[in-house]
């Protein structure tokens, strides 16, 4: 029996694509092989139900309120203990965040090997969150790299989910023998083109109407400024047709007020969304800060064409003029081109269609769990020996 203690922040399975790839391997953990215990901040219940759990405090954050941060250190001596008490042989770290370093830091201390995920682009997100504070960016873009260097470095195994992404890290100074490719898969039964339904679509928007769908969490750092200024470009050209924006966040309120005539769904469930992408004409997203691109990949599943920036992990999923089309990503015109050229071209539209179908089916997860779960055994061969940073 092998022991994994497993430190995320968030555990709750829709929260976000960093959940929801999570959850991919917790569903398919084998109790008769594995034994896992849980250190989380929030969870929505599942964890304690079905394994071992402790739950850290932690405090919103202030900048995003959607998100919080667990605080270890107030309950330091009783993590430790439990910790002990458990006895792990592999530890898997979600953030490097407070409770991430202290993880790494009792890795390291009791000579225990490492496994990360690398979920979030933190430094493309500077720019948003310091967007009043321009002069800060710098400064605190050189502070995000020497803290992911010193955390990354200290970790055994890294999976990245797109090659973009490790050469951003590279680049950091994160050392090539860490770093994995391992993408991310997709849920066939749920994202498909079976899902279509027309009428579904026009009792939603009330019309037969071209659909332009948008699915992400409405935080500025999604590039949401470019999504406002195309929909403003589509209104002076007077395109005909529909804006669907699905999901919830900080910026949904100012989104509403300048895309007035959008339909905002809010957060919706599995089954409508996958119905919400099979139904649709062009799937549109502008963001830059993805590690991956979930959204991306549900919707390529689903038979839809993809528009999106070309930039951050999501690019790599995308052929362009062949999977779909990438525009620079501040460009609202590039997206309105090729969202045109799409919609006018029935041929085009179903050429792409089928060829980001195609890709999407490579993607399966049972086989990048399997990977993760027979790299859990590697972590945990005692002929190994592992020598972590001593940069903690």
């Amino acid at each position: 029996m092998i022991k994994v203690a497993f430190f995320a922040e968030i555990l709750i399975e829709e929260f976000d694509g960093a959940s929801r790839t999570m959850f991919q391997l917790i569903k398919r953990i084998d109790s008769a092989e594995f034994d896992f215990l849980f250190v989380y901040g929030r969870e929505s219940g599942h964890i304690n139900r079905v394994h071992r759990a402790f739950r850290v405090p932690s405090v919103k954050v202030p900048i995003n309120a959607d998100y919080s941060i667990s605080i270890p250190q107030l309950s330091k001596h009783k993590l430790e203990h439990a910790l002990d008490a458990f006895r792990p042989d592999v530890i898997h770290i979600a953030t490097p965040s407070l409770l991430g370093f202290f993880a790494l830091k009792y890795a390291r201390k009791r000579r225990i090997p490492v496994i990360t995920i690398y979920h979030t682009h933190f430094i493309s997100y500077l720019g948003y969150y310091l967007s009043k504070t321009p002069f800060l960016v710098n400064a605190m873009e050189k502070i995000t790299r020497a803290s992911m260097r010193r955390f990354y470095n200290a970790c055994d195994k890294i999976y990245v989910p797109s090659m973009r992404i490790i050469n951003e890290l590279l680049s950091i100074g994160i050392e090539r023998t860490r770093l994995q490719l391992w993408q991310r898969g997709i849920d066939f039964h749920t994202f498909c083109t079976g899902k279509r339904d027309r009428d579904y679509m026009r009792r939603l928007t009330g019309n037969d109407k071209p659909t332009l769908l948008f699915v992400s969490r409405l935080v500025w750092e999604k590039n949401l400024t470019t999504l406002i200024q195309l929909y403003q470009l589509l209104k002076e050209k007077r395109w005909e047709g529909n804006f669907v924006v699905a999901g919830d966040g900080a910026a949904r309120r100012e989104l509403q007020a300048q895309m007035h005539d959008a339909l905002f769904l809010g957060k919706v469930e599995h089954g409508q969304l996958a119905t919400l992408y099979a139904s649709s004409d062009v799937f549109v997203f502008t963001s830059v800060s993805e590690t991956y691109g979930n959204v991306v990949v549900e919707a390529m599943a689903s038979g839809l064409p993809c528009v999106i920036a070309d930039g951050g992990g999501s690019a790599d999923l995308i052929i362009h003029g062949y999977t779909g089309f990438k525009c620079t990503p501040d460009d609202p015109q590039a997206y309105f081109n090729y969202i045109k050229l799409l919609i006018d071209n029935p041929l085009l539209w179903e050429e792409i269609s089928q060829n980001a179908l195609r890709h999407a089916r490579t993607l399966d997860w049972g086989q990048l769990a399997a990977v993760y779960f027979r790299d859990v055994h590697a972590l945990n061969d005692p002929n190994k020996s592992f020598e972590h940073s001593s940069v903690l």
